[in-house]
């Protein structure tokens, strides 16, 4: 496992290119009392395959970032770059996974997964051949005929999180999509995402408040303060894979940014 890491790391590492690039970004809102700054000259780039972590206390504007390189809204000034080309609305090559799994209730763990295969040139053996491959990679096959309300949390995340997947995006936005799971359902998903990044090769920017998380999971954590959102400190990660939580070195790091939290 950690030779195999090791070298997917390193030719991730030998081959890079920006993916995503942010230049100059700002965004603001109109309110009844004026004017909300909410993140003010944010610039940075995601290269591929690179898992970057987004870090902040609440109301520093990760969300907003994050739904700015969706598409979802456009900055107040600044712009975002995928491949070179302005973001200028969603799109197929950049999926988001929220907080809430948002699965479809009446249907099936493998119908979801499979719903956004629907309008592709797919015969239906293909797009079942594609449903059982993900079911396998999120360890759900013998759940495939499981309604959302029969599985926990962690299996629903699961689902979500291949229902994706299944798209092949080229970027994954994920907005603290563990954050309502127990402790031991994180730990279990922080590994399978770790597991599924290897295996696809995606580009991802992962917001989290929590800073075991964001070291756990890394490349480089993106520290940001507020009021309005800027990236106060950059810091590459380049503690081996896999990452041992007990470890002097995470702890170490850990201690570090929850201070840089607290100042």
């Amino acid at each position: 496992m950690k030779t195999r890491l090791k070298a997917v790391v390193g030719n991730r590492a030998a081959s890079r290119e920006d993916t995503l690039r942010f230049e100059g970004l700002s965004k603001g809102f109109h309110t009844a009392g004026g004017y909300l700054p909410v993140l003010e000259d944010v610039s940075f780039r995601a290269e591929g395959g690179e898992l970057i972590a987004i870090l902040g206390r609440s109301g520093c504007g990760k969300s907003t970032l994050l739904k700015i390189a969706a598409g979802f809204i456009s900055p107040s000034s600044g712009r975002v770059l995928l491949n070179g080309e302005p973001v200028e609305g969603p799109g197929p090559d950049r999926c988001v996974i929220f907080q809430e799994d948002a699965l479809f209730p009446w249907l099936t763990v493998g119908e979801n997964i499979a719903f956004g295969l629907k309008g592709r040139k797919q015969s239906r053996k293909a797009r079942a051949e594609e449903m059982s491959r993900f079911l396998n990679l999120v360890g759900l096959n013998e759940f495939r005929d499981y309604l959302p309300h029969e599985i926990s949390g962690g299996m629903k995340q699961r689902v979500a999180l291949a229902r994706v997947l299944i798209l092949r995006p080229e970027v994954l936005l994920m907005d603290e999509p563990f954050a309502a799971l127990d402790a031991q359902s994180r730990e279990e998903m922080q590994c399978l995402l770790l597991m599924l990044w290897q295996e696809l090769g995606h580009t991802i920017l992962f917001v989290t408040h929590d800073v075991g998380e964001a070291v756990m999971l890394a490349d480089r954590i993106l520290l940001m303060s507020k009021n309005p959102g800027r990236i106060r400190e950059e810091i590459s990660v380049s503690l081996p894979r896999p990452r041992e939580r007990e470890g002097a070195a995470f702890a170490g790091l850990s201690r570090r940014l929850h201070e840089a939290l607290r100042g």
